[in-house]
């Protein structure tokens, strides 16, 4: 396989990986308790680790947003 034959491979491969990932940082976020809406949103955004330390405190997730946004 030559250069230019992977590198549009290896973009999707990249793209897909990223979906994947954006898709879990979601998940994480609406079991936090945002609306899928506002997690999809803001997933690529924000530090869930950050919100969930918030809402481990009793913050609510959308005010933990706000604070770390």
């Amino acid at each position: 396989m030559s250069r230019r034959t992977a590198a549009p491979a290896l973009a999707r491969r990249t793209a897909a990986e990223s979906d994947v990932v954006h898709a879990w940082r979601v998940s994480q976020l609406v079991r936090l308790g945002l609306a899928w809406l506002v997690a999809d949103a803001i997933a690529d955004h924000v530090d869930w680790h950050e919100v969930a330390k918030l809402v481990r405190r009793g913050c609510p997730a959308s005010l933990a947003v706000a604070i770390i946004v």
